[in-house]
């Protein structure tokens, strides 16, 4: 067992330090505009980075569906699909970059409207999206090329180009928004030059990897070239469209969720909604970090189910979710300890700090929460069980909408925190329940899709 949490640890740290880089990209803009006169700016790039997380979480399925669908290639050592898996998904991505772009002015009103923004904080947003949107088709790349080194187990990999996203990101916005006095226009064009860098360099790595050219590492290197009748395959493309279907409709419930949730602030006024977007990136620190054991155990999932080994699975359930109780109890001690110093890092205004120091323990308690369901998550996407996904996650969230409405109406703001955290435990016990059927899939012979 010893030898399994070895293999977690050296998987999901570095995956742990990758992951807590890509909530820089909207925890840097969030403290740029908290220093910026008013809360109208804290507020706008806040609804910004609400649409923009709903927007490329709502495409998440291309990280997701490549990670499984790699992860198990590479336990299997077909290298032909592997190749494969990555080719079809980066293709969607372009297609969807490109409609998004196209369909950008009506979908950036239509989504600040939703969200209910006061006059000030929509201008603040209108500026922010429109001229980040144009890092859409580099970001969902960006997906495809970090599914594909999770699924290979290329945690290092990935640390360095989500490493030099944010340091990107970081000098640009600095230099924009002090020198040059862009305010929130600065702080967007910063997070989309570094969607760009990022690209760059993991074209170059994908490339020089060998995903695209002939391995002899794995089972069938004979192929030295993507033939087209190969990648648009019948079989293989139904199995895929279904898989994104599934976690698509899986993860629109998961951003209607968190937009719910900060609509319902911003209803409450400007100040009540900076202070919730403190609150939520505290939330997502956390989150993106707990995501590195998930996301190890997505890759370790996917291999054992290649390579048909039980044996493996089960260790790498039990040490994997093991680790991660662990450091979310510890990530929600820090929190105990430091969230008072860290709401005054986020801003320097006094109303917004007040509100946020009095929900602060909802962030508090939130990751030690919500780690069972990430780890579930992380367990059913190695395994490609995306109608599992769906459906659980389709009744939590019908269940917290109606929490939400309830408890928000007799506790006001805590009240929203409360319904939150529930649907995280509701996310949990809704996919324990289905963890038995993952087993089924080692009675039968290996069958990797191509």
């Amino acid at each position: 067992m010893a030898y399994w949490y070895r293999r977690v640890f050296l998987l999901a740290i570095p995956l742990i330090l990758s992951n807590l880089t890509q909530p820089l990209l909207s925890t840097v803009d969030t403290i740029l505009s908290g220093h910026l006169p008013g809360a109208a700016a804290l507020g706008g790039v806040a609804i910004g980075g609400i649409f923009f997380n709903s927007v490329f979480w709502t495409f998440g399925f291309l990280r997701m569906a490549t990670t499984g669908l790699v992860a198990q290639a590479y336990g299997a050592r077909d290298h032909q699909s592997l190749r494969l898996h990555f080719a079809r998904a980066f293709l969607s991505a372009a297609a969807i970059g490109a409609l998004v772009l196209l369909f950008r002015t009506p979908l950036i009103a239509l989504s600040i409207y939703l969200l209910g923004a006061g006059p000030d904080v929509a201008q603040n947003a209108q500026v922010y999206c429109h001229i980040r949107i144009w890092s859409s088709p580099a970001a969902l790349a960006n997906y495809v090329i970090l599914g594909t080194l999770l699924g290979r187990q290329r945690a290092r990999t990935a640390l360095f180009i989500q490493a030099l996203i944010n340091v990107v990101n970081v000098a640009t916005a600095l230099y924009l928004v002090v020198h040059f006095h862009w305010g929130v226009a600065g702080i967007a064009t910063a997070t989309m030059l570094a969607d760009y860098a990022g690209l760059a360099l993991g074209l170059v790595i994908t490339f020089q990897s060998g995903i695209l050219t002939r391995s002899h590492e794995y089972a069938n290197p004979e192929s030295n070239h993507i033939r087209w009748q190969d990648l648009i395959d019948g079989p293989s493309l139904r199995h895929l469209f279904a898989l994104n279907r599934d976690l698509l409709l899986r993860t629109l419930s998961l951003v209607a969720a968190y937009a719910w949730f900060t609509r319902s602030g911003a209803r409450a006024g400007d100040a009540v909604l900076a202070a919730n977007a403190v609150l939520l990136n505290l939330h997502n620190i956390a989150a993106y970090a707990l995501d590195g054991f998930a996301n190890a155990t997505e890759a370790l999932v996917g291999e054992s189910i290649g390579a048909q080994r039980r044996a493996d699975y089960r260790a790498v359930l039990r040490a994997s979710t093991a680790a991660a109780g662990v450091v979310a109890l510890l990530i929600s001690l820090a929190y105990l300890i430091s969230g008072p110093a860290l709401v005054r890092i986020f801003t320097d205004q006094p109303p917004i700090r007040v509100l946020a120091l009095r929900y602060l323990p909802w962030a508090i308690a939130m990751p030690f929460v919500s780690v069972w369901a990430f780890q579930l998550d992380g367990i059913f996407i190695g395994a490609t069980r995306g109608r599992d996904l769906r459906n659980s996650m389709l009744v939590s969230f019908l269940a917290y909408l109606a929490l939400a409405v309830l408890l928000e109406r007799e506790f006001g703001d805590r009240g929203l925190w409360c319904a939150l955290a529930l649907f995280m435990v509701l996310r949990s016990i809704t996919l324990g329940l289905r963890l038995p059927r993952i087993e089924k899939i080692f009675a039968a012979p290996a069958s990797i899709v191509v």
